[in-house]
């Protein structure tokens, strides 16, 4: 046979066997790389179901702390009686002697009240009515003082902390630092939740305290941010960083609230003192035009109607220009 018809052939059958084999080769090759892009997946797949599965777990436990600590909290808030009231105006005054000195102002208006002729019946509603209105109104007056001053330095502090904790500094050395260069009344609370921590107590259960000297929702965030990390973890930086930005934006909402809300507080006092300067100017030009009011009988029941309602109207337009947060 010719030469060159041999080598055709086993050029052919060469090309044969090549295209026989070689797509073989490359489709195991292929079917090897899907195989690990599959295991791989499936490796991934399992971290990330893994990952979600923790993420949940944890999101469950971070709820339930905050639940947990939310309702432990405002059970605390609902019931105050005048030891707490007292003490969270700041006000070292015993109940007993608080009680005593409202006895002795009720005591002074009755009796003032009758130097002035008031009828006895009218003169015991004034003094009684004063020994109780007054002095509460007046803690009340305190207790919203002291807080404002408190959330007023809430923010810097919880800012210091985290530039502390951010330093590496622990979170109980982050808060001595606020208790020695914050404002009072800030200053002193946090030194009592160090003190709190000096006898044993953890962070979680010291920190609690701030709460039953200002019960108000910004620092019920601050001691559930601080319960939930000490309970689940996470990072506590950040966690103080948002919220310093939510104080801060409260802070900012309020002040444009009560911008907002000045206008009607004005007309609110000027309606509320105006039967008064009326009274007090028509006594003046005829002083025997309203004698009848405080003289007959019938005269001081219109007057204790027309007092009731005032205070209605009184009561509510306070309750309208006040809003809660």
């Amino acid at each position: 046979m010719n030469p060159l018809v041999l080598l055709i052939l086993a050029a052919i059958s060469i090309g044969t066997l090549g295209f026989a084999f070689v797509p073989s080769l490359l489709n195991g090759n292929r079917a090897d790389k899907r195989r690990k892009a599959l295991q791989g997946n499936i490796q991934v797949n399992r971290r990330e179901a893994h990952a979600e599965r923790a993420r949940a777990d944890r999101r469950k436990q971070v709820q339930a702390a905050l639940k947990g600590q939310t309702e432990a909290l405002n059970e605390r808030k609902k019931r105050v009686p005048l030891p707490a009231q007292l003490y969270q105006a700041g006000m070292k005054i015993k109940p007993a002697g608080f009680i005593r000195n409202s006895v002795i102002l009720g005591v002074a208006i009755f009796l003032l009240a009758l130097l002035l002729q008031v009828p006895l019946l009218f003169a015991l509603v004034f003094g009684v009515a004063s020994g109780y209105l007054f002095p509460k109104i007046y803690v009340g007056q305190r207790r919203k003082s002291f807080q404002n001053k408190f959330l007023d330095e809430l923010p810097n502090a919880v800012e210091a902390i985290v530039r502390g904790v951010k330093s590496g500094l622990p979170l109980n050395d982050s808060m001595r630092v606020v208790a020695k260069e914050s404002k009072e009344p800030l200053k002193s609370e946090f030194q009592r939740v160090l003190d709190q921590q000096a006898v044993g107590k953890t962070m979680a259960e010291a920190i609690v305290t701030l709460y039953e000297r200002v019960p108000v929702p910004e620092v019920n965030f601050f001691i559930v941010v601080i319960t939930v990390q000490q309970q689940a973890g996470g990072n506590l930086s950040e966690a103080l960083t948002n919220l310093s930005r939510v104080l801060r934006n409260r802070k900012k909402m309020k002040a444009k609230v009560k911008a907002m809300s000045s206008e009607a507080k004005a007309s609110a006092g000027i309606i509320g003192s105006l039967p008064f300067v009326v009274a007090i100017l028509v006594s003046l030009t005829s002083p025997t035009y309203l004698a009848p009011l405080v003289t007959s009988t019938i005269g001081m029941l219109w007057l204790g109607v027309a007092a009731a309602m005032l205070s209605m109207g009184v009561f509510v337009m306070y309750r309208m220009v006040q809003f809660e947060f």
